[in-house]
C-alpha cells in the first residue's frame, strides 16, 4: 500500500459551535464519504484524525461528548486507525508518521474541516516529511474569519499549497484518476 486517505477533524465538535451555521459546506460528510469509498476500493489505508482538547470544557474536550465523527460520516472499519491529536497538524501529537511508515505509505490524500487550519497544516508538515500530498479541496470546509469569506479562505489555501506543498484536486477528478485501479 503506497497511499493513504487522512480524514481530518470531520467531527461533531464543529457542528456544536455557532460558526457551523456559516461553514462553506455543512454537507462535508458527502464528499468525505465518497473519498473513503474510493480509498477502500483502491485498497488504500484510511486514517481518521479527531482534534481533542482534554480538560478545557469546550466542544473539543472529549468529556463534553462532541469529539466523534459527524453522524453522517461512514464509520471506520476494523483496522482503520482513529487518532486523537492536540495540535493543529495530524503528525506532531500522534503516531501517524510511524503508522504510515510501517504501512509503506508515500502519498497522502487529505480532506477535512478547517481548510486553512488543520488540513492545510497537516498538508505542509506531510510535504516537509517527504510525502506526496494530494489536497482534495472540495472535501474540505471552513467558516469565514473576520472579513474573509470561507470561499476566499479556501481559494487562498489552494493558492499557497498548489505546486509547493501539494497537488490540488477535486473528489470527481480523483475518482476519475483512481477508476482504473478500482476495477
Amino acid at each position: 500500500m503506497s497511499r493513504a486517505l487522512i480524514v481530518i477533524d470531520v467531527q461533531e465538535s464543529f457542528r456544536a459551535r455557532p460558526e457551523w451555521a456559516r461553514t462553506a459546506d455543512p454537507e462535508i460528510a458527502g464528499p468525505v464519504n465518497r473519498l473513503v469509498s474510493l480509498a477502500r476500493t483502491a485498497g488504500d489505508l484510511v486514517v481518521w484524525v479527531l482534534h481533542a482538547e482534554p480538560g478545557t470544557g469546550t466542544v473539543f474536550d472529549p468529556a463534553e461528548g462532541h469529539v466523534r465523527l459527524l453522524e453522517e460520516v461512514t464509520p471506520p472499519e476494523p483496522g482503520e486507525p482513529v487518532l486523537y491529536k492536540t495540535s493543529h497538524n495530524a503528525f506532531t501529537t500522534t503516531n501517524l508518521q510511524q503508522r504510515l511508515t510501517e504501512a509503506g505509505v508515500r502519498e497522502l490524500v487529505v480532506c477535512g474541516i478547517r481548510t486553512e487550519q488543520c488540513v492545510e497544516t497537516t498538508t505542509r508538515v506531510g510535504s516537509d516529511l517527504g510525502y506526496r500530498m494530494v489536497f482534495v479541496t472540495d472535501a474540505t470546509t471552513t467558516d469565514p474569519i473576520g472579513t474573509l469569506s470561507a470561499e476566499a479562505i479556501i481559494e487562498r489555501t489552494e493558492a499557497v499549497l498548489r505546486d509547493r506543498f501539494a497537488r490540488i484536486t477535486t473528489v470527481a477528478d480523483l475518482a476519475a484518476e483512481l477508476a482504473p485501479s478500482a476495477t
